[in-house]
């Protein structure tokens, strides 16, 4: 085989970028996140800070505040040294505030520039203390937490490196997500499978109205699964919900209400919501397959005294192999990275017994706003597609760029 040359790699070229920019990309930017304590809900960790920085934004708002507030407290403080010493602090918060008065945001600076910061603050904490035991100052409860805003305006390094890989080995939640979503993966995936390839062999039938059944098949999957979750959410409703009270009917529950408000019928509930969404697009898949296989094949077989269900599993099975495992391939990830439907349906709940990986991610992230510990979150579920798609295509033995 001849090997690529240059006018053969400009061809390619497009869709090597497009693949780095939305795909590799994100999965970069994530992995950088994980080894820093990145939290946009605290001043001090909301960015990736690899030394220390100064954010001159809150340290100006600050002084100007504490200025003003001292101003504010002025009438009540009857001591002429007092009075001195808050003029004098006054003059320091203007003096220190003065080379970053036009910058904003977060910059570096110098250690001398520090230590008149921390200095600063240890000036102002001790006098406004004083001032608090001596007097009834109007801004009481409000300076000393002002004057700690001057000490926070110099952000520590939040680069935490391994740390927060290793706090994944004490978090049960990791565990019980990673245990619910393999545990929604499976048997949902197998039922999807087993239903999807029953439905396919009927589409696959030449009989009257062919079209029609196999449009009306697909109606679930064309459903968008926000919209599919809320339907069942009515339907499994402990109060009104049909499908509900049918299984208290027939005793599948002791009562309405489990349905939804227990760990195993919330995570039934959620398995029997995706197979009635996905079968179609299961049977869609294998359905493809099925119509590759040539006919002459089964009258073969059945010259050679096979019957229907010999010929299911000498003839269909065999031949169906790779559309099997390309369908099984696609819905496994798919349904590893479940998070639409269990979001809708239930929330993760009750007490997390449905929160799959990508529900327990968003909490953190968008939650928490922890977004350092949501990206390692993130990256294990990364990793786990990353080791399906292998075990998928290496050791099922599988080439999914060839027919047998």
């Amino acid at each position: 085989m001849r090997k690529m040359g240059f006018k053969e790699w400009l061809f390619i070229l497009p869709t090597v970028l497009i693949i780095g920019i939305f795909s590799l990309w994100p999965v970069l930017q994530s992995f950088t996140y994980t080894f820093f304590d990145y939290r946009l809900n605290d001043q001090q960790k909301s960015g990736l800070y690899l030394s220390e920085r100064f954010n001159t934004s809150l340290f100006n708002e600050t002084q100007l505040y504490v200025s003003m507030f001292l101003d504010e407290d002025l009438p009540n403080i009857t001591s002429k040294d007092d009075q001195k010493q808050v003029a004098q602090l006054k003059e320091e918060l203007l003096t220190a505030g003065k080379p970053f008065s036009n910058q904003q945001g977060v910059i570096k600076i110098s250690s001398q520039q520090k230590v008149e910061i921390d200095t600063l603050h240890k000036d102002a904490k001790e006098l406004v203390t004083t001032l608090n035991e001596k007097y009834q100052l109007i801004h009481k409860d409000d300076l000393p937490a002002l004057v700690d805003d001057l000490k926070n305006s110099i952000i520590p390094s939040n680069f935490i490196g391994l740390k927060g890989y290793k706090q994944v080995f004490t978090d049960k939640r990791i565990g019980t997500a990673l245990w619910n979503t393999s545990l929604f993966t499976v048997l949902s995936v197998f039922f999807e499978l087993v239903l999807g390839l029953g439905l396919a062999l009927v589409l696959n039938k030449t009989i009257f109205g062919q079209g029609m059944i196999r449009t009306a098949s697909l109606i679930p999957w064309a459903i968008p699964t926000a919209v599919a979750a809320l339907m069942w959410s009515y339907l499994f409703n402990g109060s009104s919900g049909i499908v509900a009270h049918f299984f208290e009917a027939i005793g599948l529950v002791d009562k309405s209400q489990d349905l939804l408000l227990s760990g195993p019928g919330a995570m039934a509930s959620t398995i029997l919501a995706d197979v009635w969404k996905t079968t179609p697009y299961m049977a869609l898949l294998l359905l493809a397959g099925l119509q590759n296989i040539s006919h002459s094949l089964y009258e073969a077989a059945s010259i050679d005294g096979a019957n229907k269900v010999q010929s299911f599993f000498r003839v269909t099975l065999p031949l169906l192999k790779p559309s099997i495992l390309v369908a099984l391939l696609f819905r496994t990830l798919d349904a590893f990275r479940v998070f639409d439907l269990i979001f809708v349906l239930t929330g993760g709940g009750p007490g997390g017994e449905t929160e799959t990986m990508s529900i327990y991610a968003y909490k953190v992230m968008f939650g928490q706003t922890n977004f350092g510990y949501g990206s390692i979150i993130v990256m294990i579920m990364f990793l786990c597609v990353a080791f399906i798609a292998i075990i998928f295509v290496k050791f099922l033995g599988a080439n999914l760029m060839e027919r047998n």
